[in-house]
């Protein structure tokens, strides 16, 4: 089913039906955390390390976070590397920028970082990330100057792992009772989700919580995944597994609670994305909102064009840090499903904060540095 066919009543109703049979007194109590907000007008002339390194300090600091610890970044390098917005680099567009990866390594390796771990799903193949981001025109080797240990996995298969890791939602799982990830996310102390301020096509927004939704290995959960065991290679994407509930991920894996549930994307990502959050805990989200791309998620999707907001937003909660993200892309984080950001799906962040996550609510969170008022640039209202 098409879930645009979906009805606003209908939406309202399914976020509704999930915020009470998880509770609405654990939405009501959800966490806050503080939020910094910064403008940066480019990744180039050295004000991006001093930005982050003050937006670090506002939130607490990096040092009591990574110091002595294994830190693990789950970057937002999404599709490959030929899909190109009218032929811009995809950094500009739908990836996150090398230098603001940079200076993330930078700062976790001078907070006392033992050890960081760049991960990301590379689509259709089990090439090294690396050679990813080399096709993309970047020098992975700049990350690993000055001695800093750095490492890279490709986490859409099973990599240098031995086997994979299982994860267990606390609250029981929305859709699935547990996810099997590649082993880099449970091999780590800390876990940053590095994020791109974007629209999504069929989940709202993609902010810090949309982004672990990559971590998924489609060896286990994509369209040709392996039916008894996951396969040896990824193949295809998550679509028919997660979207469309078309078919089940590889056996060697938790099914799916109720294969009676809705089988459209609009009711099932939210739910996913809220599962992993809840069982892979995001300890720092940065969103990358300098360059980046309005009406959807990549260039694939028609209505699309480059934007410059020049905003970074970084916090230790991810739905605090995404109901910034929303406010400043001109939506309302306390909006229902139905309505804009989620004109075609439940909303992420009141499942979210159902699930007891953090508040969506704007006036439980404390924004640092620049006001949301001052730096909010209005994304595309999609058609």
């Amino acid at each position: 089913m098409n879930c645009r066919k979906w009805s606003r009543r209908r939406f309202l109703g399914t976020a509704a039906a999930a915020a009470a049979t998880h509770g609405m007194a654990r939405a009501q109590s959800a966490p806050s955390a503080p939020v910094a907000l910064a403008s940066c007008d480019n990744y180039h002339d050295g004000s991006l390390y001093w930005t982050m390194r003050e937006m670090f300090d506002q939130v607490g600091g990096l040092g009591g976070l990574v110091r002595g610890k294994t830190v693990a970044m789950k970057l937002n390098l999404t599709g490959t590397t030929s899909s190109r917005l009218n032929g811009a680099p995809l950094e500009l567009a739908q990836w996150v920028h090398p230098w603001l990866i940079l200076a993330l390594v930078q700062l976790m390796d001078e907070a006392g970082a033992s050890r960081i771990r760049l991960l990301e799903s590379v689509q259709d193949s089990v090439m090294s990330l690396p050679e990813f981001m080399q096709r993309a025109g970047w020098e992975p080797l700049h990350f690993v100057n000055n001695g800093r240990r750095v490492e890279f996995e490709n986490t859409n298969y099973l990599g240098e792992g031995r086997s994979y890791s299982r994860f267990t939602p606390p609250t029981g799982g929305f859709l699935f009772p547990a996810y099997d990830l590649n082993h880099s996310y449970e091999d780590c102390d800390v876990f940053v989700s590095v994020a791109k301020l974007k629209q999504h096509l069929l989940a709202g927004l993609t902010l810090s919580m949309k982004n672990v939704f990559g971590a998924l290995p489609c060896t286990i959960y994509g369209v040709d995944a392996g039916v008894a065991e996951p396969s040896l290679e990824p193949r295809g994407i998550r679509s028919a597994v997660m979207h469309d509930g078309a078919r089940g991920p590889s056996l060697s894996s938790p099914q799916e609670l109720d294969s009676a549930s809705p089988r459209h994307p609009g009711y099932r990502l939210p739910r996913v994305v809220t599962d992993l959050v809840a069982a892979r805990p995001i300890h720092l989200a940065v969103i990358d909102g300098i360059e980046t791309m309005s009406g959807s998620e990549g260039p694939w999707n028609a209505g699309t064009a480059r934007v410059s907001p020049k905003v970074l937003i970084a916090g230790t909660n991810p739905v605090c840090t995404d109901a910034v993200g929303a406010a400043v892309m001109g939506f309302d984080p306390m909006a229902p499903g139905g309505a804009l950001p989620w004109r075609n799906c439940d909303s992420i962040l009141e499942i979210g904060e159902a699930a007891g996550i953090g508040t969506r609510d704007l006036s439980r969170i404390e924004v640092i540095g620049r006001r949301i008022e001052d730096v909010r640039f209005p994304f595309m209202k999609p058609a």
